[in-house]
């Protein structure tokens, strides 16, 4: 039988090049997948939707997953990450130093759908790996990522990585974007990510910064190790993304202050009131987060 061949497609600059010198060689893979933490920058879900084109084009089937809460508790229905800081009043985790957001928002819903992707059933009930290719380059960055991952022995898959094969750096996957006449993607991440960089967040729109005002405010009685989001302030920023916001101007002074005074408990009224309801008659965490949105919720 032919082996199943799919790539786990993180919409940045490497998975982007590799995708494309697959398709380019002749080995376009099954199936491309994308895990959804629904945070991404507008920029990238736009690069998305042309990259979805330039798929279909193609006839390489693509399909997009997001990680599905199943227990609330006594908290009103949350369905993304964002959301999940929000209710449960935390950062992600790697603000701590850690990475479990990534392993249960990208990782685990990607493997979720392949054990029931059907070529992927029939390859391991013949005793064979699925090939999974996976976007680490050739940079040092990548290399400790990959030096993790190859000392893994999966059962289920058999992961490449061809970009490391080929000697792609990061800079060579940018110019195989370009020579295929496409936009180069910005970076993939998280907008709340401790990963971003001041630059980035310059770029995000009020929108998400209203949201990591209000996340950071949130969380703010349980933090005793780190600041905010960046962790700590360092020479070239603030520990807390809330406190660049406001230095740069990204949001008035005004809004600032009133999501860090009435918003968190605005949203842990909304969230008392859900405790008394069955779990079906609670009202989503998303319908608050429209209202935070409109500025009902903070204007009292």
């Amino acid at each position: 039988m032919s082996i199943p061949r799919v790539l786990c497609y993180g919409v940045g600059v490497d998975s982007t090049a590799l995708l494309i010198e697959l398709e380019a060689r002749g080995e376009a893979p099954d199936l491309v997948l994308t895990a959804d933490t629904e945070a991404e920058k507008d920029e990238t879900y736009e690069f998305q939707t042309m990259m979805r084109a330039w798929m279909a084009e193609r006839s390489i089937p693509y399909e997009v997953v997001r990680y599905e809460t199943k227990r609330f508790k006594n908290w009103p229905p949350y369905r993304n990450l964002t959301e999940s800081l929000l209710t449960n009043g935390c950062l992600p985790s790697i603000a701590f130093g850690r990475h479990s957001c990534s392993l249960k928002y990208k990782a685990a819903p990607q493997e979720a759908f392949l054990k029931a992707w059907s070529p992927a059933i029939a390859a391991w009930s013949e005793g064979h790996k699925v090939i999974r290719y996976i976007g680490y380059d050739a940079s040092p960055r990548d290399s400790q990522r990959y030096a993790h991952a190859k000392a893994i022995d999966d059962p289920l898959f058999d992961n490449r990585y061809p970009l490391r094969e080929w000697g792609w750096t990061r800079e060579r996957c940018a110019a195989r974007i370009v020579e295929a006449g496409l936009p180069v993607p910005p970076k993939s991440s998280c907008v709340f990510c401790t990963a971003m960089k001041p630059d980035e967040v310059r770029g995000l729109s009020p929108r998400w910064l209203r949201t990591i005002v209000l996340i950071e405010a949130r969380a703010a009685p349980r933090l005793r190790t780190v600041e905010g989001l960046w962790r700590k302030t360092t020479r070239t920023r603030p520990g807390r993304m809330t406190d660049f916001i406001r230095e740069e101007g990204l949001l008035p002074g005004e809004e600032i202050d009133r999501i860090m005074a009435q918003a968190p408990k605005d949203l842990v009224a909304f969230q008392d009131r859900a405790a008394a309801l069955d779990l079906a008659d609670r009202t989503p965490m998303a319908s608050w987060l429209e209202r935070f949105h409109s500025g009902e919720t903070h204007h009292a």
